[in-house]
């Protein structure tokens, strides 16, 4: 059957998430609530309003799209990385009928499921700790956006993983790229506070489309189908990258 090898992959790796879930969880929940507290709290008082909601208000569905796509790229390249530096594991798929495709493929399932369950949890507590709240429905229009945005960070977390054989590289390169991205995509701030001569080009991001897409969607309600095109193409590209670069690597 067509991605059984997919499947078969994924289910091992919710099985070793199963194992160390609570663990896991507490830490996710750290770095956005801190950043939260920090921001959205310390600094609501000297902001105001940003696009005619509270500051609080305005970074929260960015934090939770942040959680969900962190801990898509994070489950992908330190998964892949460990499997084939550590414990081999990669070695002893190359045994079996799984394809180059499918092991990618596997490894985007499993940063979705995780990025999907800490974001999640990363929700709850803000639901928990402030009036942010949006209709049910707007949840729909949310995950059309998420599921190609952690399709995104999935694959670029195989390429990391794929090409980066120490564990130093690989966190420099999220502190200075992916982070960086992240940050530059209206988290924090409305794009409008670019320059113009800037903004074009920051609005030419997919994690910009990706995040001001993310929150139309969680808070309007609307699908930006612009940005969504965007995310998504791009997500098919890296895709097709990391098929590539994994197939060569293995091949060496």
């Amino acid at each position: 059957m067509i991605l059984r090898g997919s499947f078969a992959i994924w289910r091992r790796d919710m099985l070793v998430l199963r194992r160390s879930l609570l663990s896991e969880l507490v830490a996710v929940v750290a770095y956005p609530l801190t950043i939260y507290l920090a921001f959205g709290i310390g600094m609501q008082g000297y902001i105001g309003l940003v696009e005619g909601v509270p500051y609080g208000l305005f970074i929260a569905p960015g934090l939770i799209t942040m959680t969900a796509v962190n801990a898509a790229y994070n489950e992908s390249v330190w998964s892949l990385w460990f499997h084939r530096r550590v414990q081999f594991t990669i070695e002893s798929y190359r045994v079996t009928p799984i394809s180059v495709s499918e092991i990618v493929i596997a490894k985007i399932l499993s940063g979705f499921t995780h990025g999907l369950i800490k974001g999640m949890v990363v929700g709850g507590v803000i639901f928990a700790i402030t009036p942010f709240r949006f209709p049910l429905e707007h949840l729909v229009a949310y995950l059309i956006f998420l599921v190609p945005g952690s399709a995104l960070f999935s694959c670029a977390g195989v390429i990391c993983g794929t090409i980066m054989d120490k564990p130093e590289t690989i966190g420099k390169v999220e502190a200075v790229f992916i982070m960086p991205l992240i940050f530059m995509s209206g988290l924090f701030f409305p794009l409008s506070s670019y320059p113009p001569a800037i903004a074009p080009w920051v609005r030419a991001l997919p994690t910009t489309a990706l995040f001001e897409g993310a929150r139309q969607a969680l808070v309007v309600g609307i699908l930006p189908y612009g940005s969504l095109v965007q995310v998504a193409v791009t997500a098919l590209l890296v895709f097709v990258a990391a098929v590539w670069i994994f197939r060569w690597k293995l091949s060496e």
